[in-house]
């Protein structure tokens, strides 16, 4: 295992922090360096975690209210005049309300604005359906110019929140609400584009799978490929943060050094980060994909726990599917 991975991954006293905490901590850290750094918010300043910004730069802070659609234009605005807008809402109202305005007002424009995707996946929990975001990522990855993002935990968003302020262009941050185990360390690697080889499959096991899981799912597939490993199976894991641009040199060495794949994403697979991979190697490296995530359901109240489990996305699932594919 690489040393930029938290050395109590796989213990219970793994510490769990939201990944959004991180955001919150990104955003601060990237306003102290960059004075044009500016957020935008509609009404979810804590929830968001835009409160860090917000208390640090009062004056650099703008409350838009229940207003989207309006947060996104205004933010189109900023940015013509030389400003980095940060504007953050739930993912199921930004961009699942005002897509079209990030679509044209936003990536059209090439506008140098930063869309953060609270609440994003079932793992909402008991706020249900109507707040699950389960479709953002296919709605954002089909936009031309833009970015995808979906880190792993709390450090890492925060590294990609202060990378995205460096980035010229439009960049779509999807973030989860639950505290969740922290899998990186503060020096671990994060660019944008750059996938990362998170465990390493035992090359004395004849049997090949790769995991690709992006999002606070990760850890779910690092315990199960650990596992997996114990028991013979070479199970390798790739952390793929950055959904576009894919990191396809990477994806491509992978799938070669593997007999078959399997993604992991708290998202619909119609369209998400399993689509994105299955895209690209069909068309270069044919080789067997299953993807793990929602099959064309919506969502529905429960705990965290209990919803990533029903939808098949958690360590039994992803083990269950590992020894389908070598038995």
């Amino acid at each position: 295992m690489p040393q930029h991975i938290n050395p109590n991954i796989f213990n219970d006293t793994v510490e769990r922090v939201p990944n959004r905490n991180g955001f919150g901590e990104g955003l601060k850290a990237a306003g102290e360096v960059e004075k044009n750094v500016v957020a935008l918010c509609s009404d979810l300043t804590e929830s968001t975690k835009v409160s860090d910004f917000a208390t640090a730069f009062p004056e650099r802070y703008f409350e838009m209210g229940i207003c989207e659609q309006s947060m996104a234009s205004v933010a189109s605005g900023m940015a013509a005049m030389g400003k980095i807008p940060f504007i953050a809402s739930y993912a199921m109202f930004s961009p699942g309300r005002n897509w079209e305005q990030i679509r044209t007002t936003i990536a059209y424009n090439g506008a140098n604005v930063k869309i953060i995707g609270a609440h994003a996946g079932v793992s909402v929990g008991p706020d249900g359906a109507t707040h699950q975001a389960i479709e953002d990522i296919a709605l954002m990855r089909t936009i031309p110019r833009m970015v995808v993002i979906a880190p792993c935990d709390s450090n890492e968003a925060k590294k990609a929140t202060m990378a995205a302020a460096t980035y010229d262009g439009p960049v779509y941050i999807r973030l989860a609400r639950e505290k969740t185990p922290v899998v990186t360390t503060s020096g671990s690697p994060f660019t944008i584009g750059k996938a990362e080889i998170y465990l390493e499959r035992n090359k004395d096991h004849a049997k090949k799978i790769g995991i690709i899981a992006s999002g606070t799912i990760l850890h779910g597939a690092m315990t199960a490929a650990h596992a997996l490993n114990e028991q013979g199976i070479g199970v390798s894991v790739m952390n793929l943060a950055t959904i576009k641009p894919l990191d396809t040199e990477a994806i491509l060495a992978f799938a070669k050094d593997h007999d078959a794949l399997v993604t992991v994403e708290e998202h619909q697979v119609a369209g998400g980060m399993g689509s994105a991979v299955a895209e690209y190697l069909s068309e270069v490296y044919p080789t067997r994909v299953v993807r793990l995530g929602v099959h064309d359901r919506f969502g529905q109240s429960g705990t965290p726990e209990e919803l990533v489990a029903y939808y098949g996305m958690d360590e039994k699932e992803i083990t269950k599917t590992v020894h389908a594919l070598v038995d």
